[in-house]
């Protein structure tokens, strides 16, 4: 089964509790008034849209209306659509371009969203891309997290650098940099601590870890990204605004969309942060994470062009 059949199966339960009942609230209305929105209000904080979210959309609809672009019910889920495209798109710009240096990525997150997982199948990735890899045990704090890393190093035949349990994650940050930058490794992945329960120090220890990186390889860390799990609803929200204000990030991972019926929480995330949702997660297997194409989502959250997309996997 190809991604896009992957991503289209896995936001089955999104479909079924936010799609279907969108659709069958503006079927169920002869004309569009304020009941109508009252209950597409309800639905969509329901799928885990957030109210921020919930009360941007409809005004987009209501604008829609205003403008005409909207007659009737049957225009409502369309234009909808548009919408959600264009907010998953917005501020989307490509990632810096690192030729000729190793483009170091920092992967932060709690401590259970799946970090280590997500740095094991990134590595996948940028390798089957032609890409060398390499991955650093920055977190230093969590007990088994470098073994974890280990295994997935190991896994998928990648080079790691790691110290022991409690040593400074910066001079694992200092150490991996300065190897990757001796050997031209392409992509150097960093694992870092997830205790947000102690903020202050999580904040000043990942400002050392960039500076330290900064001193090996100019411009790094190239990327911050935040892993989320999906099916945390809005607590992924709540986590992606602390960490906001941790750390500036540069984009998003999305896992677990394939275990939820809270598919709409990745609108919220975007809204809420303004940052790209770069990855997204639709199962367990080490080829369930894809880079984030928002028309793609959207044909598939909404069913369309999926002959189109199941050709080309093909």
């Amino acid at each position: 089964m190809g991604f896009f059949s992957r991503l289209r199966k896995g936001l089955e339960k999104t479909k079924g509790s936010l799609i279907k009942n969108i659709e069958t609230v503006v079927r169920g209305y002869a004309k569009i008034d304020e009941d109508m929105y009252d209950d597409l209000e309800a639905v969509m904080l329901t799928g885990d849209m957030g109210v921020e979210t919930t009360e941007y959309l409809l005004d987009q609809i209501r604008t829609g209306v205003k403008s005409r672009q909207i007659k009737d019910g049957n225009d409502v889920v369309p234009y909808l659509e548009k919408c959600i495209v264009e907010l998953l798109e917005e501020n989307n710009e490509p990632v810096p371009d690192c030729t000729g240096t190793t483009r170091v990525i920092f992967i932060v997150g709690v401590n259970g969203v799946g970090k280590t997982t997500t740095i094991g199948k990134l590595a996948k990735y940028y390798k089957e891309q032609g890409q060398s890899v390499m991955v650093a045990a920055g977190d230093t704090f969590r007990a088994a997290a470098s073994e974890q890393l280990t295994i997935w190093a190991e896994r998928t035949g990648v080079p790691i650098v790691k110290h022991q349990e409690g040593a400074d994650a910066a001079a694992v940050v200092f150490d991996a940099t300065a190897a990757a930058k001796a050997r031209h490794i392409d992509v150097l992945l960093v694992d870092t601590a997830g205790r947000l329960h102690v903020k202050a120090n999580l904040m000043e220890e990942l400002r050392k870890m960039a500076r330290v990186a900064g001193k090996n390889i100019d411009g790094a860390p190239q990327e911050t990204l935040l892993v989320l799990d999906a099916t945390t609803g809005q607590n992924a929200v709540s986590q992606a605004k602390l960490f906001g204000e941790v750390v500036p990030l540069t984009g998003v991972v999305l896992t677990k969309l394939d275990g939820t019926a809270k598919g709409g929480v990745i609108l919220s995330v975007k809204r809420t942060l303004g940052v790209p949702v770069r990855w997204v997660g639709v199962g367990e297997g080490v080829d369930d994470l894809r880079p984030f194409d928002a028309a793609q989502f959207a044909d598939a959250l909404f069913d369309r062009n999926v002959e189109a997309h199941e050709q080309e996997e093909d």
